[in-house]
This record gives C-alpha cells, sequence and structure tokens, in this order.
C-alpha cells in the first residue's frame, strides 16, 4: 500500500500531468466564460426585447383564459436554469369573469419563475418548460350551481397532428410555499393544503402525461363533508407520487408506497375523473394504532371510535369511493383485521382478542351514504371479556345516529368468573359451568351498551353460589334457559340448599319487552316442586337487600346489567305454583303441599294453599311481608280434622303455659282469620296475634287438664276429672295480641259440662267466667238428639264461678261475669 501512495505522489509530480492539469483549467475557465457571456447575451437580448417578450407571454396566458391576468414586474435571473432562459414574473394575480360576484382569487404569487426554451425564444415562440411558484395562495372555487373559476382556461385546441410540434410543454414543475384550496360548495367539499414543497417533472405522449411527483405538506383540511369535518386534519404529508393522466377519458391515476401522514406511512392507489365526469376513488393499506387511525378520519367517525382502543397496530384498508359534484359524503368502506389485541369499550375491556372488521357508510345501498346507513360488521369474533370467553360469529351495529347491535354470541366458561364482572355485590359464585348459545340485540346509547335482549339458550350445571342481597345460598345448581320472542322458558332449575331441594320450570310473558322498560309489570311463572322444604329457611328471601334504597340514589346513567338484574328482582312480580311431598315448618310436618305463591316486591301472597299434617288438613290463603326485624302475616285458615295435640306441639302450643298439648287428645276442626307477627328466624309470635278463631275438638278428651283439676276438686270431689272425654268441644275467639275474648267455650264432657267467656291473657289479666251445672253428664253423650241434650244440660243446681289472675296466679272464685 505505501508503495501505491508513493507512485500515485510520483506521477503527480510529473511534466505530463502538469500538462494536463493547466488543459483542463483552461476548458473550465473557457466553460465558465462561455456560459457568463451567454447568460450576458441573454440579459442583454431580455432588455433589448423586453417588452416584445412580456408581450408574448400576456398573448399566451390570455389566449388561455377567460379572466383577467396581472402581473407587477418581470425580471430575468441571471444565471438560473441555464442553458434555459430564466423569467420571473412578480406579484401575479389571475382572476376569473367573474370574481366580482364570488371574490375568490385562482392564483396569487409573490414570484412564479417561466423557463424558457432558448432556442424556442430566439425563432419568436415561448416554450415554457417549467415553472417554479414560490409563495402563493390557489383558490379553486366551485359555486353551488356547477360555476368554477377554473373555468377560466379556455379549452384546449384539437390534438397534435402528426408532424407537428408542441407549442408549449410545460414539463417540470415546482411549489414552494403555497397554500392551495378547493372549496366546493356544491358537493359541500373542503380542501386546504399548505403546500411546502411540490417537485414534478412530467413525460407527454401527445396529450397523455406521466409524473414521478414529490410532495411535502401539512393538510388544514380534507373534508369530503365540511358538515362532518375533515379527514387527517393538521397532519403532516411527505411522499412520492407516480400520476398518470389519460385524456381520451380524463383520467388522473395516482400511487403512493409509504407516504408519510404524520408518524404513520400508508400505500395508496386513487383515480380522478376531471372532466364533467367527477368521480374518484381512493384505496388505502396501512398497519397502524387505532388511536392514530382515528384521528385521521373525519370528527363524525372519530368522535365514536376514541370511546374504543386497541392496543396493537392493526392492519387496515380503506376505500373512497365518490362524485366531486355529488352533495353528502363518498362511500367509505374500512376493513381490518385484528390478531390476539386488546380492545377497550366503555363498558369494559376484551382481551386475547381476534376478529375481522368491515366499516361502511352505506349499508343498504338504496339508503345513501351517511351516519344513519353506516355500520361495523364484525366477523369470526372471539375474546375474553372480563375473563369470559366470548365468540361472536357475525355481528352488525347499525345505524350510527341511533346505534343498534345484533348478532349471535356463543360462551362457555366457568361461572365463578362471573364473579369479577359484577360491579354489584349481588351473587357470588364457588361452582358451577355455563354454556351460552345467544342471539342477541342491544341499543348502544353514548356508546354505551344498554337493554341487552337475547334469544338462545343458556346451560349452567353444577352451580354453587349465594344469593347476598337475601342471603340466601343454592348448592350443585343446575338451570336451563330458553328465551324467545314471546317469553323467557325456565326448562329447568335443580336447587339443593341445606335440607331443601328445589325442581323449578317456568316462564315469564314478554320478558324481553318488559326486562327494561317496565319491571314491575314483569310476572315470572314457577312451577315448583320439592321433595323436601324446610319454610324457615326461605323467608330470608323476601328481605329486601340493604342497598336497595340506595343503589337507586347512587345508579349512574349507563346501568350496566348486573344493577338491572338487581333492579328487576326487587321490583318483578313472581308466582309460584308449589307442591312439596315434605314441608317443615319449624316441628310442624306437612305432606302433599299445593299451593300458589305470588312475590310481589317482597310481599308474599299465598292462594288456594292445602296441606296433610297431623292426620288431617289444612286449607289456607294469606300474606307475609317483611317489616323491620320481623315479618308480618296475615292467614284466613280451615283445619279439618287434625289431630289437636300433634298440631298444638307443631306450633308450641301457642306459648299457653296453662296446659301442655299432652292434656288434649282429639280432631280439631277450625276456621281462622288471623294477622300477626313472625320473628326473623319464622318463629310465630302468639302474643301478636289478632283476629278471629271458631274450632271444634271431635273425639276430645282433657286428661290432666290443671284449671279443671283444680275446680273438680273444689266442686266435685268425687268425680275422674283427670281424664275427660268429650262429646262437644268448640269455641268463638276473638284474638287480641296478648289477650284472648272467648266470645264461647262450649265443654260436653263425660264429668261434667260448662260453658266459658271472658278474657284469656297470655300475660296478666285473665278473667274468664265459667257455668258449670252440677248434674253428672256422664251418660249425656248417648242421647242421640241435640235439641235433647241441650234441654237437659243446665237442669239441677249450676255453679257460677271466675277464674282470675291476681299476682300472676289463676285462682278460682264463686261469681258471675260483671259481679
Amino acid at each position: 500500500m505505501p508503495q501505491i501512495v508513493h507512485q500515485i505522489q510520483t506521477f503527480l509530480e510529473t511534466a505530463v500531468f502538469r500538462k494536463y492539469l493547466k488543459r483542463f483549467g483552461l476548458f473550465v475557465l473557457g466553460l465558465i466564460v462561455f456560459v457568463l457571456l451567454a447568460c450576458g447575451g441573454l440579459a442583454l437580448y431580455f432588455n433589448q426585447n423586453k417588452t416584445e417578450i412580456i408581450a408574448k407571454i400576456n398573448i399566451k396566458i390570455n389566449e388561455n383564459i377567460n379572466g383577467k391576468f396581472h402581473v407587477e414586474d418581470f425580471q430575468y435571473k441571471f444565471l438560473t436554469g441555464f442553458p434555459n432562459f430564466t423569467l420571473a414574473l412578480k406579484e401575479v394575480e389571475i382572476k376569473d369573469n367573474q370574481w366580482a360576484i364570488h371574490k375568490h382569487t385562482l392564483l396569487k404569487a409573490k414570484e412564479i419563475e417561466a423557463r424558457l426554451n432558448i432556442w424556442s425564444l430566439l425563432q419568436n415562440e415561448i416554450n415554457i418548460h417549467k415553472i417554479l411558484i414560490n409563495d402563493a395562495d390557489i383558490y379553486i372555487y366551485k359555486a353551488e350551481n356547477g360555476y368554477s373559476n377554473v373555468n377560466i382556461f379556455k379549452p384546449k385546441k384539437k390534438k397534435i397532428a402528426p408532424g407537428e410540434t408542441r407549442e408549449t410543454t410545460i414539463d417540470d414543475i415546482n411549489l414552494n410555499n403555497v397554500h392551495l384550496t378547493i372549496d366546493n360548495h356544491l358537493g359541500h367539499k373542503l380542501f386546504d393544503f399548505e403546500v411546502v414543497k411540490l417537485e414534478s417533472k412530467i413525460n407527454f405522449d401527445d396529450e397523455d402525461w406521466k409524473t414521478n411527483l414529490y410532495l411535502k405538506t401539512k393538510i388544514n383540511s380534507l373534508a369530503f363533508n365540511t358538515v362532518h369535518g375533515s379527514f387527517a386534519k393538521a397532519r403532516e404529508l411527505e411522499g412520492n407520487f407516480d400520476i398518470a393522466y389519460i385524456d381520451e377519458k380524463q383520467l388522473l391515476n395516482i400511487e403512493t408506497k409509504k407516504l408519510k401522514i404524520g408518524s404513520d406511512k400508508f400505500d395508496i392507489k386513487a383515480y380522478f375523473n376531471i372532466g364533467k365526469n367527477a368521480l374518484f376513488g381512493i384505496n388505502i393499506n396501512t398497519s397502524i394504532l387505532w388511536k392514530s387511525a382515528s384521528d385521521l378520519l373525519s370528527g363524525n367517525i372519530s368522535t365514536k371510535l376514541d370511546q374504543f382502543n386497541l392496543k396493537k397496530p392493526i392492519k387496515v384498508n380503506c376505500a373512497i369511493n365518490g362524485d366531486f359534484n355529488a352533495e353528502g359524503d363518498p362511500k367509505i368502506v374500512v376493513q381490518a383485521v385484528i390478531k390476539n389485541n386488546e380492545l377497550t369499550i366503555p363498558d369494559g375491556l376484551f382481551t386475547n382478542c381476534s376478529f375481522n372488521g368491515i366499516f361502511t357508510n352505506n349499508f343498504k345501498p338504496a339508503n345513501g351514504f351517511n351516519d344513519a346507513n353506516s355500520a361495523v360488521v364484525l366477523t369470526h369474533f372471539s375474546g375474553d371479556y372480563e375473563n369470559i370467553p366470548l365468540k361472536i360469529p357475525q355481528a352488525v351495529i347499525s345505524n350510527l345516529e341511533k346505534p343498534i347491535a345484533t348478532g349471535i354470541v356463543n360462551s362457555d366458561f366457568d361461572v365463578t368468573k362471573l364473579n369479577e364482572m359484577m360491579n354489584e355485590k349481588m351473587f357470588h359464585f364457588e361452582s358451577g359451568h355455563a354454556r351460552a348459545n345467544l342471539k342477541f340485540q342491544f341499543d348502544i346509547v353514548d356508546l354505551y351498551i344498554t337493554k341487552p335482549r337475547f334469544i338462545g339458550d343458556v346451560d349452567i350445571k353444577d352451580a354453587t353460589f349465594d344469593y347476598l342481597p337475601k342471603n340466601v345460598r343454592a348448592e350443585k345448581t343446575a338451570v336451563q334457559l330458553s328465551f324467545t320472542e314471546q317469553a323467557l322458558y325456565i326448562k329447568k332449575i335443580a336447587y339443593k340448599h341445606k335440607k331443601n331441594i328445589i325442581q323449578i320450570n317456568g316462564k315469564i310473558d314478554n320478558f324481553l319487552n318488559l326486562y327494561y322498560d317496565a319491571p314491575e309489570k314483569m310476572v315470572v311463572n314457577w312451577n315448583i316442586y320439592c321433595p323436601n322444604i324446610d319454610v324457615k329457611q326461605f323467608l330470608g328471601v323476601l328481605r329486601k337487600s340493604q342497598s336497595a334504597a340506595t343503589q337507586q340514589k347512587s345508579a349512574k346513567k349507563n346501568v350496566n346489567f348486573s344493577n338491572q338484574m338487581k333492579s328487576v328482582i326487587e321490583k318483578c312480580s313472581v308466582i309460584i305454583n308449589l307442591k312439596a311431598d315434605n314441608l317443615n315448618y319449624g316441628a310442624l310436618t306437612a305432606t302433599n303441599t299445593r299451593a300458589t305463591l305470588q312475590m310481589l316486591d317482597s310481599k308474599l301472597l299465598l292462594k288456594n294453599g292445602s296441606v296433610q299434617t297431623s292426620g288431617g288438613t289444612i286449607t289456607f290463603n294469606g300474606a307475609i311481608e317483611p317489616k323491620g326485624n320481623y315479618y308480618i302475616f296475615s292467614s284466613v285458615a280451615q283445619v279439618n280434622r287434625v289431630d289437636i295435640a300433634s298440631f298444638l306441639k307443631s306450633f308450641n302450643n301457642f306459648q299457653i303455659k296453662s296446659f301442655d298439648p299432652r292434656n288434649i287428645k282429639g280432631k280439631l276442626s277450625s276456621n281462622a282469620n288471623v294477622t300477626g307477627l313472625m320473628s326473623a328466624k319464622g318463629d310465630l309470635i302468639v302474643n301478636s296475634m289478632r283476629g278471629n278463631l271458631k274450632f271444634n275438638v271431635n273425639q276430645g278428651a282433657l286428661i290432666n287438664f290443671d284449671p279443671i283439676v283444680k275446680v273438680g276438686k273444689f266442686a266435685f270431689p268425687f268425680r275422674d276429672v283427670k281424664n275427660i272425654t268429650f262429646s262437644d268441644l268448640s269455641g268463638d275467639l276473638t284474638l287480641r295480641g296478648e289477650q284472648i275474648d272467648i266470645n264461647d267455650l262450649t265443654i260436653s264432657s263425660s264429668v261434667l259440662n260448662f260453658d266459658i267467656e271472658g278474657i284469656y291473657s297470655f300475660g296478666r289479666g285473665t278473667n274468664l267466667a265459667l257455668t258449670v251445672p252440677l248434674r253428672n253428664s256422664k251418660n249425656d253423650a248417648q242421647i242421640e238428639s241435640k235439641e235433647e241434650r241441650d234441654a237437659v244440660r243446665e237442669r239441677g243446681i249450676v255453679l257460677h264461678l271466675l277464674a282470675v289472675d291476681e299476682e300472676g296466679k289463676m285462682k278460682i272464685k264463686w261469681g258471675k261475669k260483671g259481679k
């Protein structure tokens, strides 16, 4: 290497090199002198022929316009554009003949350079090869009647015949700092660009031409509909365009790759008809972030899209087709492919999200291009919503003025995942699995999902959960639901909780309409079969949740699905046709239970109820409603031949302390119309009962009943008052809480007959009047006729006694009631 460097240095020092260097220097100097002389000659030529050149340029321009051309001054630019002759036009204005009406100047430029062909100029011809426009405003205007200020340009002459030469071939155009506005009032379109730089070299083929154009500009407005706003507003655009013009079709084709708009790159193909037919089409491909794409769209679209987001870039194709002469929007079709992305919507987040999406503003071709006819179509959608996996083969969001979404959704998941999406603490799931196959429809208000409606099936298996507002727990529950236009069919609910086993089916008529619009009018019809049911365990279902009252105050404008469900549960009416093989209420055990129950708000109505218990039957109608820490109940009941001892024992002897259920035997029949209270645990509070009770006991017996034994010892020391059988035991009572008015209590027994009236108290205040005939009634039962029994009942000596409360103890005294 050092040897090569030495050889080069040696050559540069030789006489031969110095001779050639001198000759080359003389050539360059001569060339410079020639250029200076030529340019000087051209300057001299311009100065000598300025008037003629200006006149020819004016003629050339005026030959091609219908309007006014004004230029402040012409200057020759020495050496600029050599070997062409460069002429600078200062303070140029071009106005059409109707400028006074619309006031829009077509061209206003501080300077326009026109580079003329020298040989044509020397032959007294003006042939412009290059135009440079600097610091200019170009305003292309089209009025509502279709008139445009570009009509200033006269129609072209006939095509060039073979052998003719083109008069003027502007094959090089440069723009620097040019403000270009295309204001189309006919089509309500506005395109506004700040052109920093434009460079274009044009190749002509007769009237056809091609160019590769470099453009750097800022987009102030790209509005295809000024009502809706601009695309790519305030974005910088930079790139190279391959442009071809076909004169016969008056068609302009444009293609660009990696065009920069802002920080994103686009591949674009477009065509524009520039004659009377003003059709155009633009096709755009890119990979872009959702937010970046939304920012490039017009305001009417971006304000909606900004409520959504996709975390990763998406592949997008956008096709825009329209007519510059037509009013309204062009046809817009956007297609996107999303893979393994995260989709954010106003109501939540989809993870592991993949789908194909299409946006069109011409969903139904006959209805035009507008928001009302716009739609988003999703296909092959899959994703996890709040960890719930969803698949949607196809969904459509139509009418973007009042959006409605329709489609089909499939899901298969563990129900424990529902815990994460419940904003209201309503259900807590411990186990179970769900499958759903549903057609859906829902409104979108302010971009939030509202009033979702479903048609299809939901199948839940082995679900264990707590319904927190009512403190109800369900274990190993199975649910089968079928949603139809007419009703929601509950095909099967299998429920197990503690001792309770419940199987449910039923339906809710007009479910889809009433669920959101009038839940208070919704009637849920249940058919419930229970092999075994404990009534007390279900009383908690009636209580209102603690948040029921406050939830209405704190509810947001957009109530989500869990809040709406809770509201429906609180407001709807429930009618239950109950059938139970075994029913337990405390110590009461009943079989073959039948009843119709209606749940209205937190009130439970019981109709046409019947049970078999204690060897007899009970039929009833009634109501139960929570109030504070108690339940208010009312009941109209008929008891038919139940075993009285067993019956009293089942109800804890109604808290009567003066005798034990073991003291009495017989078959009880009664009619009762009572109200009262039950405790939070469902126990009867006897001293709260009010109403009327009539009863009779057949085949009755009184064994070791303390008040009677005391009377017997006092009045009948020689009779067996410890074992008394009855031919008649009946009464008419009025219940007044802690006290009972005994209107009539008739006892016809084997020992004696007596009648009782007065007040019996569970606490203090007992005051009973007893009428006791002394005759022996042992054989009265053998008298067949009731009239004859009544006739002999009070023969002989009759005792009048009082059973009164003295300091909490029962005392027997002589006397009559009121004396």
